[in-house]
């Protein structure tokens, strides 16, 4: 299957060498780029790419925007932020809007290429860097073991998985249960949540304490 991908970010340079690298990848077709956030949601309601890499900090609408514009209008796409950016307020506030991944600009063609394909598989994906300190920052907010909107100590433990960066399969073989069960649970904590994908999920697990040990 090949995943067409449009690129959003405010400098040529990099818009026109990310459009380069990515016509070197295979399985990739670039469908379009776009300087800017407004741009890139118009281009998306156009073009209808699969995944969208977007720059946070662009002028007239930043990425943060762009990306929940694009997440309401348009769920079925996914967005992947790549960015010079890394501290907490930008990851969160990324991961808040609904991107599914979170990579800096200093990442290889290999990671870019992973990432891609991860998400529209339905998973998330973020540069190691920044998952372990999404850890680390669950780690030192982890409140009262009470536990939110109604979850079940199971459906906290696969939580707590997701936000360690578990595929499903390694959920499923961490807790001795079947993938089938995994989703359920999955589904049931992301219905009482109100989270849309893994993504949100990891922003959530932080915000309630509920991450890796």
């Amino acid at each position: 299957m090949t995943v067409r991908v449009l690129v959003a970010d405010d400098q040529t340079v990099v818009r026109e060498g990310l459009v380069l690298l990515l016509g070197l990848l295979p399985g990739i077709e670039v469908a379009g780029a776009a300087a800017d956030g407004g741009e890139a949601v118009r281009l998306v309601g156009e073009l209808r790419p699969d995944v969208v890499l977007m720059d946070l900090r662009m002028p007239r609408m930043d990425g943060v925007e762009a990306t929940r514009r694009i997440r309401a209008a348009h769920p079925e796409v996914h967005v992947v932020v790549l960015t010079t950016y890394s501290d907490d307020e930008s990851v969160f506030a990324a991961l808040g809007a609904g991107a599914r991944g979170y990579l800096t600009k200093d990442t290889d063609a290999e990671s870019l290429a992973s990432a891609i394909a991860t998400v529209v598989e339905g998973q998330a994906q973020f540069d190691p860097g920044i998952q372990r300190r999404l850890a680390e920052a669950v780690t030192v907010n982890r409140r009262a073991p009470d536990l939110p909107d109604g979850l079940t100590r199971r459906e906290s433990e696969v939580l707590r998985l997701i936000a360690a960066g578990r595929s499903n399969a390694e959920i499923a073989e961490e807790l001795f249960v079947s993938e089938a069960t995994v989703k359920t649970h999955i589904n049931n904590l992301f219905a009482k949540a109100g989270l849309r994908d893994r993504a949100q999920a990891v922003t959530y697990a932080f915000r309630h304490g509920l991450g890796p040990d």
